[in-house]
């Protein structure tokens, strides 16, 4: 089992595809793990000459805890999270790669790009938000006051806790596979489950700063994507995430939530593919 060995932090990461390829690192959303980057989306990529790389994020699938069970804070920020990006390119030898995040892992990125720009080789910022500013947020509103320690859910029940969640950030433009989604949840609740292992991201991000004003010092290629029925996070995040990087591209996406759907997997694939080839 792949674990990082740079420190005491154990990191779970997979990679396919050739050795010479474009690293690409995949960094996922809150509470996710690494199979959240579906095989055959990251199959497209290394058509594409990518070397991919995935990973459990801490406290979730096969990486390390932090904290006990009960625990909704693991006294971490988000930009500590960054660095388990770095720690899973220093244990494969890697100077540097591409960088693909979505949602908390598009803040990841950010962050990335900002403090070790030279680890980081071009940005696709998907789904993601520069700072905590209420007008990025739409629906309800995540607050210290309301994480509440999560009990382990009877397997059942834990699935389909994931599929209305996976509904909800859904949008309707696009098919919904119930049966596919609950798949998938009893493949991530097998693998490692941590009721809250998401609720201590939700910490991690209320660690963050405001990035909007720093983003402007970002010289590497960035491509920023963004579901125009995104039912959490605004447009108008990535609208100004894209203004304040020079040379950025914003794309959004008629019709998309909050999730990188499937039918959308080959816009992806060339948007993150082409922004790569912008690397001076």
């Amino acid at each position: 089992m792949p674990l990082t060995t740079t420190d005491d932090v154990r990191i779970h990461f997979e990679v396919v595809g050739p050795d010479d390829g474009e690293p690409l690192v995949l960094v996922g959303g809150g509470g996710t793990q690494l199979v959240e980057w579906r095989e055959p989306f990251c199959d497209l990529l290394v058509e594409r000459g990518f070397r991919v790389i995935r990973f459990d994020h801490r406290d979730t699938g096969l990486s390390q805890r932090f904290g006990a069970p009960e625990d909704v804070d693991g006294g971490y920020a988000v930009q500590d999270m960054a660095l388990d990006v770095l720690r899973v390119l220093d244990t494969l030898g890697l100077a540097s790669a591409h960088v693909a995040g979505h949602s908390m892992g598009a803040i990841m990125g950010q962050y990335l790009a900002l403090d070790h720009p030279a680890r980081v080789r071009s940005l696709a910022v998907l789904s993601g938000i520069p700072g905590l500013d209420p007008a990025y947020l739409r629906g309800p509103q995540y607050a210290a006051t309301a994480m509440v320690p999560q009990r382990p859910l009877p397997r059942d029940v834990a699935v389909e806790q994931f599929v209305a969640t996976q509904r909800a950030m859904h949008a309707t433009a696009f098919a919904f596979d119930e049966d596919a989604e609950r798949a998938h949840a009893a493949l991530q609740i097998d693998r490692g489950y941590e009721p809250n292992g998401f609720w201590r991201h939700i910490s991690a991000l209320l660690r963050a700063d405001d990035r909007l004003p720093r983003l402007g010092s970002i010289r590497v290629p960035v491509t920023v994507v963004h579901g125009a029925e995104d039912p959490g996070l605004a447009p108008l995040a990535a609208e100004l995430t894209a203004a304040a990087v020079p040379g950025a591209e914003l794309h959004l996406v008629p019709g998309m939530g909050h999730r990188v759907e499937q039918a959308l997997w080959p816009l992806y694939v060339d948007l993150i593919a082409t922004n790569a080839r912008r690397t001076a």
